[in-house]
């Protein structure tokens, strides 16, 4: 290995535990261009992928589509639950307008392939963590989000179809407050050296 290789992955090294999630609603401008989100998800590409199957797509939802995603995001919900309150609607259409740049990340898993279901979704999970790590490598805040709208059938299929499932929204955007460090499990209660049993 050359010293310049080393060098880098020692940066690397330092770089990778720097990044933080960021709440969306704290994203400002600017986020990634459109050139910007190629490379991301360029990046993001390289994921671990058991049978080349590539069981994700990302869909990037410009400005000026937001409105739409907010009524769609709003007949589903009213559809759901037609006494929704004010604050509840207000909180939904919030999700589809906040932070410069949205990506929605579907899993798509083939189901003609041997290879299970579950190596598919792990695969979705991994993708979408490469998107964090390259948007932060670029110098940009991401936070992957679910909750309602990415369990609810018809907003699902503003974007596509049965199989696949909204792994999750994928904001992107630059931080307007400093990001703070979360509390993190000991790494004792997650790491352990496996000792077999001995054999009689």
């Amino acid at each position: 290995m050359s010293e310049k290789q080393f060098n880098d992955l020692s940066s690397l090294a330092a770089y990778l535990p720097s990044r933080r999630s960021g709440r969306p609603r704290n994203m400002v401008a600017p986020g990634p261009s459109d050139a910007a989100i190629e490379d991301i998800v360029a990046t993001a590409m390289r994921t671990p992928d058991h049978g080349k199957l590539a069981p994700w797509r990302i869909i990037s939802v410009a400005q000026d589509q937001r409105d739409l995603l907010a009524q769609g995001f709003t007949q589903a919900y009213l559809k759901e639950k037609p006494d929704a309150g004010r604050l509840e609607l207000e909180g939904i259409e919030n999700m589809a307008h906040e932070a410069p740049t949205l990506l929605v990340l579907l899993s798509s898993p083939v189901a003609s392939s041997k290879v299970p279901l579950w190596e598919q979704e792990l695969s979705c999970g991994a993708f979408a963590m490469n998107i964090l790590h390259a948007a932060h490598s670029l110098g940009f805040v991401g936070g992957w989000i679910t909750g309602w709208p990415a369990y609810n059938d018809d907003v699902r299929d503003l974007f596509g179809g049965a199989p696949e499932k909204i792994a999750g929204f994928l904001y992107l955007g630059t931080s307007n407050i400093e990001l703070v460090e979360r509390p993190r499990p000991e790494l004792k209660e997650i790491l352990s050296f496996w000792t077999p049993a001995a054999r009689d």
